[in-house]
C-alpha cells in the first residue's frame, strides 16, 4: 500500500528513489550482518547493513520514511537520529589513527604507540602520521629546511606578538601570532578568492601547506615565549628537527635531557583519532579554506576547559591544595562533590590509558625534577591516592595522560601557561594529517541537522 501511495503522487525521481530504495515486503528474508527493522507506523520492513560489525550507514536509516500530507500534498518525512554531542556517531572514516578504549590499545598507521615511543623519535612519527612512512635521511633533510625558512618571522608577525602586554593570555596570543603569518602567506590567502579548491587534487602544494603551518604554529610560541620572557628569538637552524628548533627559538637550546623528553613525550601526543579539537579543524576545513585556518579553529576547540585547558584548571586547583598535608581534605571534598578532580577520567578508554606507562617511563627517567618541584609533589601525592583509594578505582579516575605529561613540562622548567600551547603544537601534525587525507575523498561541507523543537507559547497579554 505504501508503494501504490507513493507512485500515485508527483515526486521527483531523486526523492522516489530514496524513499523506496532498501523497502522490502513484511516478512523479507534476513541476511547476515544487518539490522532488520519494521516501522511500526507504516508497517514497512528494512534491511540495514552493518558494515564491518559495527556500524551502520546513515543514509541507510534516513531511507525509513513516512508521508505527511500538508494542505492535501504529501510530504517525506525521514528519519533522522538525534546525538547529543555526537557521542555515537561517526563523521567520517579515517586510516590514521585507530583506539581502541575496550582494550587499551592505541596505533598510528598500524604501529603500536608502544614500539613508536621506543624505536622512533618525534619527527619519524610525524613524517608517518602525514605521509604514511617513514621519512629517509634525505627526506628528514629536505623537511627540516623546509620547516626552518617558513619559521623565519615577518616583521609584521614579531610586531603583533609585541603589542599584547607580557602577561597577556597565552592561546590569544599565538592566535594572532598565527593570524599574522597567514595574512603574509599569499598561497593560503589566495585559497579564500578562488572558485575551484586549490588543495583537493594538488597534494604537492597541500604538503608545501602542512609544513608552513606547522612551522608558523612553532615560530609563534616560540615568539610569544621569548616577549613573555624577555628573551631575544633566536633563528630556526636548517639541520634541526622541530623539537630542536623550537629550543633553539627560545634560547634553551642545548639541553640533551630537555630535548630527549620532548622527542619522546611528542610522540605520546601526535594524534589521539577523532578529538574535539580534530573534529574543530576538520568542520572548518571542509569549507575549503586553507589549512592554517583549520588549526586555529581546532587550537580555539583546544583551549577550552574540558578540552586542553583543563590542563589550566588542573594546576590552579593543585596551587589553591597548597601543601601535600591539605590533600586529605580536598580528596574529602571531591568525593562529596563540592571539589572537581580536573585531569582526571577519560571519556574513550575504559581500561588503563596505553600512553600511561610510556609517560612513567619518562617521569622516572626525571624523578628527582619531578619530585623536587613543590607544586608536583601535590600533583604525585593526589595521584598516588587516586591510584589506590577504591572510590577513584571504582570510578577508573587514572589520570589522563594529558595532565600526566604536563609534570614533565613542569620539571623541566616551562611555565605552566605554556604547557597547553606546547601540547597542540605537537598535534598540529596529527591535525593536518588528517586534514590532507580528506583532500583525497570527495568535497563534502560539514553540515549537521537539528531536531527542531517549538518554543513555548509567549503570554502577550499585560
Amino acid at each position: 500500500m505504501f508503494s501504490l501511495v507513493l507512485r500515485t503522487v508527483s515526486l521527483s525521481r531523486t526523492l522516489w528513489k530514496l524513499l523506496t530504495s532498501y523497502t522490502f515486503p513484511i516478512g523479507p528474508q534476513l541476511s547476515a550482518n544487518c539490522l532488520y527493522v519494521t516501522d511500526s507506523r507504516t508497517g514497512q520492513s528494512y534491511n540495514i547493513k552493518i558494515h564491518d560489525g559495527n556500524y551502520v550507514d546513515a543514509l541507510d536509516v534516513a531511507k525509513i520514511a513516512t508521508l505527511d500530507w500538508d494542505g492535501g500534498k504529501p510530504v517525506p518525512r525521514l528519519l533522522r537520529i538525534l546525538d547529543h554531542g555526537f557521542n555515537f556517531t561517526a563523521c567520517m572514516k579515517s586510516s590514521i589513527t585507530h583506539i581502541d578504549g575496550q582494550r587499551g590499545t592505541l596505533k598510528y598507521k598500524g604501529h603500536s604507540i608502544q614500539d613508536l615511543f621506543h624505536d622512533r623519535v618525534y619527527e619519524e612519527v610525524m613524517y608517518l602520521l602525514i605521509w604514511g612512512n617513514f621519512p629517509s635521511d634525505k627526506q628528514k633533510v629536505s623537511l627540516r629546511k623546509s620547516m626552518a625558512e617558513a619559521m623565519v618571522p615577518h616583521q609584521v608577525v614579531v610586531d603583533v606578538i609585541t603589542a599584547f602586554p607580557p602577561k597577556a593570555e597565552t592561546v590569544t596570543m599565538v592566535l594572532a601570532g598565527l593570524s599574522a603569518f597567514l595574512s603574509s602567506d599569499t598561497v593560503m590567502v589566495a585559497t579564500h578568492h578562488q572558485q575551484r579548491p586549490m588543495f583537493h587534487g594538488n597534494l604537492a602544494e597541500a604538503d608545501a601547506a602542512i609544513i608552513r603551518t606547522i612551522a608558523y604554529f612553532a615560530s609563534s610560541i616560540a615568539l610569544v615565549y621569548c616577549h613573555k620572557h624577555g628573551k631575544s628569538f633566536a633563528k630556526p637552524l636548517e639541520d634541526k628537527s622541530l623539537v630542536q628548533n623550537i629550543l633553539v627559538m627560545i634560547g634553551i637550546d642545548n639541553n640533551p635531557q630537555i630535548e630527549k623528553v620532548l622527542t619522546k613525550l611528542w610522540i605520546l601526543y601526535a594524534d589521539h583519532e577523532m578529538t574535539n579539537s580534530t573534529a574543530a579543524t576538520l568542520h572548518a576545513a571542509s569549507t575549503l579554506n586553507d589549512p592554517m585556518s583549520a588549526i586555529m579553529a581546532g587550537l580555539a576547540s583546544g583551549w577550552g576547559p574540558l578540552h586542553g585547558g583543563a590542563i589550566d584548571l588542573a594546576y590552579e586547583g593543585f596551587r589553591e591544595i597548597g601543601s601535600v598535608e591539605n590533600i586529605p581534605a580536598f580528596i574529602d571534598r571531591v568525593k562529596a562533590k563540592k571539589a572537581r578532580l580536573f585531569g582526571y577520567g577519560h571519556r574513550v578508554y575504559r581500561t588503563r590509558d596505553p600512553r600511561l606507562g610510556c609517560i612513567e617511563q619518562l617521569i622516572d627517567e626525571n624523578r628527582a625534577a619531578v619530585y623536587g618541584s613543590p607544586l608536583l609533589s601535590i600533583a604525585m601525592g593526589i595521584d598516588k591516592v587516586a591510584t589506590e583509594d577504591s572510590y577513584f578505582t571504582s570510578r577508573n579516575l587514572k589520570a589522563n595522560a594529558d595532565l600526566l605529561g604536563c609534570f614533565l613540562y613542569t620539571a623541566l622548567g616551562f611555565d605552566t601557561d605554556m604547557i597547553t600551547v606546547l601540547i597542540c603544537l605537537s598535534r598540529v601534525p596529527g591535525g593536518l594529517a588528517h586534514w590532507r587525507e580528506t583532500l583525497e575523498k570527495p568535497i563534502r561541507l560539514w553540515r549537521p541537522q537539528q531536531i527542531y523543537e517549538a518554543p513555548s507559547a509567549v503570554n502577550t497579554s499585560k
